[in-house]
């Protein structure tokens, strides 16, 4: 039986083949898998905000903010040998679980955080292979390093392997 790591909110995990990462809850948070498809090994994140510089906390939690998560997936897969050019991210989440009616950008939460994970790879220059993203329907992913396969289960929707 092959091990799945858990991926809590605002966590972020590792794992190589034969493993896999499972997140569940992505409502308006954004599930972020970093990966060398070669190595058969990879890393996701469970972000629920888009920016680090709103932190309250007197000690910032790295993976619960898109961009340095991001950047710690990023630096973890190079210190773990990940050549630059050969890391893919896919992505899921960023839904927007409720309509407000004030239409405030602040209420968005999950297209902010879809945003912000496109701007953060973007600057790592890590392309984006697939994403699942927007709605309005809660999901739970499961990533597996030894191909590089991404399952996405979505309420009401059923399960999609990308």
């Amino acid at each position: 039986m092959k091990e799945v790591i858990k991926v809590g909110m605002a966590d972020l995990q590792f794992a190589g083949a034969p493993a896999t990462l499972r997140t569940s809850g992505l409502g308006s948070c954004v599930g972020i898998i970093m990966y060398d498809e070669t190595m058969q090994y990879g890393g996701m994140a469970h972000i629920m905000l888009p920016d680090s510089s709103a932190a309250r906390e007197q000690k910032v939690n790295r993976a619960k903010y898109a961009d340095t998560a991001c950047s710690d997936l990023y630096s973890h897969l190079l210190a773990e040998g990940c050549p630059k050019y050969r890391l893919k991210a896919k992505m899921a989440g960023g839904a927007e679980m409720f309509q407000f009616s004030s239409g405030s950008s602040a209420a968005r939460i999950g297209p902010r955080n879809v945003d912000a994970v496109k701007r953060a790879l973007a600057e790592l220059r890590v392309p984006v292979l697939f994403e699942d993203t927007g709605g309005n329907s809660g999901r739970t992913i499961e990533f597996a390093p030894a191909d590089g396969s991404l399952e996405i289960r979505t309420v009401n929707k059923g399960v999609v392997k990308v």
